[in-house]
């Protein structure tokens, strides 16, 4: 089987100030040389056959935005001023531009808050996403007042069993290309098993990495969610990181598997 290459979950800022997504497998190249100032992830999921949830009933919920507010990636929260995230939307603008606004349904509404990063941590041995070590951790120069989420440790292997139903969360597409949702928007997956991800794409790695999906595909993750929380028996199970395309079959979203990082969350959470 040939490699097949990454379409990133995150939203791409034009050179015009617009936002594009990447629905062809192999475009994620495309936007490796982004115009300053924008975006440089070419990662770009968001949630396709979910529905319209809330953040009163996923408080830890939170998305990514640049100085005017252009959501292009989501997170969770784990501490009041600390942000899990996958490291390539950590990596997609200087820090000084980053914003992350916690507390909000709509994006074109003006409740919640908005927070400034103070210092952006992504994992030394990231590269790309389908290479592995996709997750970052944002620490705002302010508290957020709303219920954190606890990351999966290896004591919750249980939670990747196969067939474990997770929710995932996001702003991203509702389809591959199509338009970005105005409002939060969930879904259930199952968890696949490490073998049915591995032939699906050659460049899966079980011990850093873990999908969900289903064979017949329709439900996703998709363009604008990257970095969104994955979670399952009220645990941060998985970071939305990379897939082909969005809800296609036989082409389950893969997740950054949180459980393998529970050192290197735990010490930023108390740096």
């Amino acid at each position: 089987m040939g490699k097949r290459l990454p379409v990133l979950r995150t939203i791409t800022a034009t050179a015009a100030g617009g936002l594009f997504a990447l629905s062809a497998v192999g475009q994620a190249a495309a936007a490796s040389e982004p115009p300053e100032s924008t975006p440089s992830s070419s990662a770009e999921p968001r949630i396709v056959g979910g529905e319209q949830s809330s953040v009163s009933a996923y408080p830890f919920a939170v998305y990514l935005a640049d100085e005017q507010g252009q959501q292009f990636c989501g997170g969770t929260l784990i501490a009041p001023d600390r942000v899990l995230t996958a490291a390539h939307c950590a990596e997609a603008l200087p820090q000084d531009q980053l914003r992350v606004v916690g507390g909000r349904d709509d994006k074109q509404a003006s409740d919640g808050h908005t927070a400034s990063v103070a210092e952006v941590w992504t994992h030394p041995d990231f590269t790309r996403p389908n290479s592995g070590a996709d997750i970052g951790v944002l620490t705002l120069n302010r508290s957020l007042p709303y219920r954190t989420m606890d990351a999966a440790t290896d004591r919750d292997a249980e939670l990747y069993a196969q067939g474990t139903e997770a929710t995932v969360l996001g702003w991203g597409r509702t389809s591959e290309g199509g338009e970005e949702s105005r409002y939060l928007r969930s879904a259930t997956v199952p968890v696949l098993s490490d073998e049915d991800c591995a032939a699906s794409y050659r460049d899966f790695d079980a011990e850093s990495m873990v999908c969900a999906g289903y064979p017949e595909g329709g439900i996703d993750a998709c363009q604008g969610d990257s970095g969104g929380p994955l979670i399952a028996g009220d645990r941060l199970i998985g970071i939305v990181s990379w897939g082909e395309g969005c809800a296609r079959p036989g082409s389950p979203g893969v997740y950054t598997r949180v459980s393998n990082y529970q050192q290197e969350i735990n010490d930023q959470l108390r740096g």
